[in-house]
Formats: structure tokens, C-alpha cells, sequence
């Protein structure tokens, strides 16, 4: 199916042509014709699927076919996202769908001063992108009334979810007028999902995409077996026989990718580093610089692996393997988005072989497994033992043994009054 079907206004429809869009994808298919209609609706889709124009066009749309004013401090729309990274790309790709409309958008976020941010929403926004916490200081703090909002997206729910945001939200929506369009996209249906669609929608409309945690056809899986002791060594020479360039790489916690940092800048590769610790100018810089092909390598804590699109991304790489298999989905979505081919790779220790079977049976398949001479992963034999010596209590001598064990003083004492009788 066509945009051009859809009968869109011409602004949109010059817009989507500028981007490139001609077919829609599944989800757009599904999602666009009853949000149009003012439906509220619970979809389900990977990243990567065009969930973003599935719920902006359809608000453009009406925006549109109901020209309101626009006023100081007000919105009319507005889309909640968990991280700075993804509201900030959000903001950038629906200013592109809405660049032939007299519609301004705005992102918050943290990490950066509320008092440059207070003077845009003086601008007459009419669509609103933030994260929950930074809302919520600019509607404590009067710089927005959110009595105007006609339309509300939960981007990335389940996340939500996972970062214990959804009071925030729900904080949120009690500040928005009864009568409002709300729209919430996941990339997984779980219980608790439903149970929050169920709160915050009425008579909703349920979109499934895909099945769940499902990955792309378009990106290869492949491993390499590797003692945790070696995995940098392993990277930096995997950059370097393949000549990969673009390689988004994902740590498990940010000191793993503080010392992955510092020892791809002891190699000479050009790296750059976002994390929790870092500040949103940095993380910003980092992506920007990734993003134009200047820096070769981007290492990230999870914080990356939801929503955001980088363009000509053929590699990702699993540093270490996620805590939760799901996230393992989520993290190799940044590449074979949009039909183009990708490659997960993932450097597994000994360690970690648990998580990757929770993986492989959630993706419903085995990953390919490669060797590099000269690297392998440590024995089991070795790990157990390393678990054994680290677990038995410390080693004393006897004359200690007897001198501490309540066990054997109590023994001594008892067979000595046994005597005494």
C-alpha cells in the first residue's frame, strides 16, 4: 500500500516524498487509517518498522484538518519518550514529516538547562517531545500548560516500564483534558502492557506487527568464543581484518566501556563514548560525530538500544552479552533497519553461555558460531574451580582451627563433664 492512497494533505504528502516514502510498511498500514480517525491504539512493533511516521502522520493529519491557534506556554501535541537520545532524534524526524506545515516542534530533555528550554516553549510549539522527568519539571515550574493536549504518544511503553517511569506518565495525563487521542507503541506485549493499555486507552485498537521479539531477516547473527580477558584485544583486530568503520558496540556496565574506551584509544581507533555519567552535551557530540562518519567506533551502555536510527549502520556489536535476553533484540534492531542487510556480532565468554542459550531459544535460533585462532574461551573446568576457590572460606591452621571452632570447644567441654560423672 501507497501514502499516496491515504489522500493526505499535500504538505504531508510532499514531506513523505522528500523522505523518500513511497510504500508503507506493515505497521504504517495498520496503524495510520484508525489514529487518522481519531482512534487510541495499542501497537506492538520492533524498532525499525516506521512506527514514527505510523503515529505522526496521523496526528499531522488531523492537526491539519483542525487548525487550532497556537499559544504561549500551550501544545497541542505531545510524545513521551525514555531516554534524552530518543527524544531528540524523535523531535529531528517528525520536524522532517511536518517541514511543509506551519507546525514547530520542540524536544526536552535532561542533562541540559530548563532555562533555554523555558524560552522555546514561549515559541508556540505545537508539538512536544520529552522525557517524563523533564516534563514534569516544566509543568511544576509553569513553563507549559499541558490543558490544550488533543494528542499523547507513549513511545518505547514497555521501556517505560522497565525504567520505572510510568508514574511519571500517569502523573502527566492527569494534567491533560479528558478528551484526548492517546496512541502507545512497544516493541513487546507483556501483561503488563496490557494492563497499562487498558488503564490509559479507551476502546483501543490492538496493532501487532510482528511476532514478539522478533528479529529482522536482514541482519546475520554470528559469535565469537572468547575468554572475557581478551574480548578487547579480540574487537580491535576484528576492526582491523574486516575493516569495519561504522561499529556501534554495547557494554553491560559503564566501567566495561570506560576500559574498552581507553584501550581503543591506546590503538589509535577513532571511539567515542556515551553513557549515564556523561553529559548530555557529550552524549550528543558522540552521536553527531558517529553519525557523520567522523568517529569509527560508538560504545554505549544500554542506553542506546532503543529507537535510535542510524543511517548506514552495518555493524553491532555485543561487547558483552545483555543482562535480559530481550534486550539482545533490541540492541542488534540498530542495524538491517529499513530493508538494508546487518551484522550482530557477539563476543561471548564462558561466563555468559547461559544468557546466550535464554537468547537463542527467545530469537528461536542458533547463532553461527566463528573461530579467531588464537583466541578461545577458558575451560569450564577452569571457571568451576574459580567459583570453588572463591566460595570455600579462607584456608587457617589447626591450632587456630581448635582455638575459634565453637563446634569442637563445644565437643571438648561436653565429653569432659561426661568424665567428671
Amino acid at each position: 500500500m501507497i501514502f499516496s492512497s491515504l489522500g493526505l494533505a499535500p504538505e504531508i504528502q510532499k514531506a513523505l516524498k522528500a523522505c523518500r516514502y513511497n510504500e508503507m510498511t506493515p505497521i504504517q498500514e495498520q496503524a495510520i487509517v484508525p489514529a487518522r480517525r481519531g482512534k487510541d491504539v495499542l501497537a506492538t512493533a520492533q524498532t525499525g518498522t516506521g512506527k514514527t511516521a505510523a503515529y505522526t502522520v496521523p496526528i499531522l493529519q488531523q492537526m491539519h484538518d483542525n487548525p487550532q491557534p497556537t499559544l504561549d506556554g500551550k501544545t497541542r501535541a505531545l510524545i513521551l519518550a525514555p531516554t534524552r537520545e530518543l527524544a531528540e532524534q524523535l523531535a529531528e524526524t517528525i520536524k522532517r514529516y511536518a517541514q511543509f506545515m506551519p507546525v514547530s516542534v520542540i524536544a526536552l530533555y535532561g542533562g541540559v538547562k530548563m532555562s533555554s528550554q523555558k524560552k522555546k516553549l514561549k515559541n508556540n510549539i505545537n508539538i512536544v517531545v520529552s522525557t517524563p522527568g523533564r516534563l514534569l519539571e516544566h509543568v511544576t515550574e509553569g513553563n507549559i500548560n499541558l490543558g490544550t493536549v488533543e494528542f499523547v504518544v507513549i513511545d518505547e511503553a514497555d521501556r517505560m516500564l522497565d525504567m520505572g517511569f510510568i508514574d511519571d506518565v500517569q502523573t502527566l495525563l492527569q494534567k491533560i483534558q479528558k478528551k484526548h487521542q492517546t496512541l502507545l507503541f512497544s516493541a513487546t506485549m507483556s501483561q503488563a502492557i496490557n494492563q497499562l493499555a487498558n488503564k490509559l486507552l479507551k476502546s483501543h485498537e490492538t496493532i501487532k506487527d510482528t511476532k514478539q521479539n522478533s528479529v529482522a531477516e536482514t541482519v546475520e547473527h554470528v559469535l565469537y568464543a572468547v575468554g572475557e580477558h581478551q574480548k578487547a584485544d579480540l574487537f580491535i583486530e576484528l576492526l582491523d581484518k574486516h575493516n569495519w568503520y561504522k561499529v556501534l558496540v554495547f557494554t553491560s556496565t559503564k566501567r566495561q566501556a570506560d576500559e574498552l574506551m581507553a584501550k581503543l584509544k591506546k590503538a589509535s581507533v577513532p571511539a567515542a563514548l556515551i553513557h549515564g555519567d556523561k553529559s548530555q552535551g557529550v552524549r550528543r557530540r558522540a552521536m553527531a560525530g558517529f553519525k557523520s562518519d567522523k568517529i569509527q567506533v560508538l560504545i554505549s551502555t544500554e542506553i542506546a538500544a532503543r529507537g535510535l536510527d542510524i543511517h548506514n549502520l552495518n555493524h553491532v556489536v555485543n561487547y558483552n552479552l545483555p543482562y535480559l535476553a530481550e534486550d539482545y533484540v533490541h540492541r542488534v534492531g540498530r542495524t538491517g533497519r529499513a530493508g538494508k542487510k546487518g551484522q550482530a556480532i557477539s563476543l561471548v565468554s564462558r561466563e555468559e553461555e547461559r544468557t546466550l542459550d535464554n537468547i537463542e531459544r527467545l530469537i528461536g535460533t542458533r547463532i553461527k558460531r566463528i573461530k579467531m585462532p588464537g583466541y578461545e574461551a577458558s575451560s569450564r573446568d577452569a571457571i568451576f574451580e574459580n567459583l570453588a576457590r572463591t566460595s570455600r572460606p579462607p584456608r587457617t591452621n589447626k591450632a587456630s582451627q581448635v582455638k575459634n571452632s565453637p563446634n569442637k570447644t563445644g565437643r571438648a567441654k561436653l565429653s569432659k563433664k561426661k568424665k567428671t560423672k
